[in-house]
């Protein structure tokens, strides 16, 4: 049995609601259902991160709030259930010290760009991330027949290489997992995703085979660097929607 690690020290109770508020947010915009999770690096420990028990992202208080190390061994559960999936967090982080915030899904708009070979692409400037264009992280590649979950450290390791430097990886006949320097860019990123994903259906429907007129990299670039303080603006209203239905 792992024994339990030592906590990197309190976090402002803002900060613990706000990671509350960003699951019941991803619930809202169509993006988590009864599935799906959020996650945070420590603000001041970066070896250790914070992310909900086991629990429907909609229902999601700031008393689920679990701290773990990045091993995924959970510092403070006091019985509480984790996620299976948590090794997906812990991974990117040990990966990517530039990644402050992971969020996976199984947004229904994204999922099929794991199954296919048409790519996704940036379809219009708030889902200029997308112009390094995803990779897809196919499990079966290196574990063969599995459940199609990342439940440990291997499997978690795996899906954080191909994901590179990339801001969003495609899961094959799973989900996906975008991710931040911050709680609110990956909040972003992750709703983006899927409107974009819509829209992408949409073009590619409207486009009869031709190329689609979408970012390049370098618009992309650009977009993206502004999207870093526009995006607070989405960020302040659906915070405040959160809060107009519960008081935290």
């Amino acid at each position: 049995m792992s024994e339990t690690p030592v906590s990197g020290g309190p976090v402002d109770e803002h900060l613990i609601a706000d990671l509350a508020a960003a699951s019941r947010i991803l619930a809202n915009q169509g993006v988590v259902d009864g599935f799906g999770h959020v996650s945070m690096r420590h603000p001041h420990h970066p070896n250790r991160y914070l992310m909900s028990r086991s629990k429907a992202p909609a229902l999601v208080t700031p008393e689920d709030i679990i701290e773990y190390d990045l091993e995924s061994v959970p510092v403070n559960a006091n019985g509480r259930a984790s996620f299976l999936e948590r090794f997906i967090h812990s991974e990117i982080y040990k990966a990517r010290p530039d990644v402050c915030s992971v969020v996976h899904s199984h947004s229904p708009s994204v999922v099929p760009f794991g199954l296919v070979r048409i790519k996704m692409q940036a379809m219009f400037h708030n889902a200029a991330f997308l112009a390094k264009e995803p990779a897809v992280f196919d499990i079966s590649e290196k574990f063969g027949a599995t459940d199609m979950l990342v439940g440990n450290t291997d499997k978690g390791q795996a899906l954080a290489e191909v994901m590179g430097p990339k801001d969003v990886v495609m899961m094959r006949a799973h989900g996906s997992v975008a991710c931040g320097p911050t709680l609110q860019t990956a909040v972003f990123r992750a709703v983006y995703t899927e409107v974009n994903a819509r829209i992408q259906h949409m073009a590619q429907a409207l486009s009869q085979g031709l190329p689609l007129a979408a970012l390049s990299e370098e618009e992309g670039a650009l977009a993206d660097a502004v999207n870093q303080n526009a995006g607070m603006r989405a960020w302040d209203l659906w915070r405040a929607q959160v809060r107009a239905e519960v008081n935290w």
